[in-house]
């Protein structure tokens, strides 16, 4: 099944995936998997999503391509943006990370109560 078939059946609705294999590698794995943000948005935000890749983020260059202004290219990107969960790619470490840095010696006490600061 491709994907698009997939995100027109569902429908936008949550979908769990139970099975997953790696054919190349004979390995099955079994459980819940949620599919990622991307693959759960409608199948025309995918595409819109996949043109504005390819467009190197150029709005212009989308407004060419779907024939529509900046606003509307604008609203639809932050519709889907509001749409996605944002996921911290360089969370601020929990107070107990950076104690037990400290701990190890990895820092001194100078750079863990800056750390401490910083998370306020």
């Amino acid at each position: 099944m491709e994907w698009q078939e997939l995100t027109q059946l569902t429908q936008g609705q949550p979908l769990v995936v139970e099975r997953v294999r790696l054919p190349e590698r004979g390995i099955v794995i079994e459980g819940a998997f949620e599919l990622p943000q991307l693959a759960q948005l409608e199948v025309s935000d995918q595409v819109f999503v996949t043109a504005f890749v390819r467009c190197h983020g150029s709005i212009k260059e989308m407004e060419r391509i779907f024939g529509v202004s900046y606003p509307t290219i604008k609203n639809r990107l932050n519709r889907i943006a509001n749409s996605l969960e944002y996921i911290d790619t360089d969370p601020a470490p929990s107070r107990s990370e950076v104690l037990e840095r400290l701990q190890r010696g990895e820092i001194d006490v100078h750079e863990a109560v800056t750390e401490l600061r910083s998370r306020q």
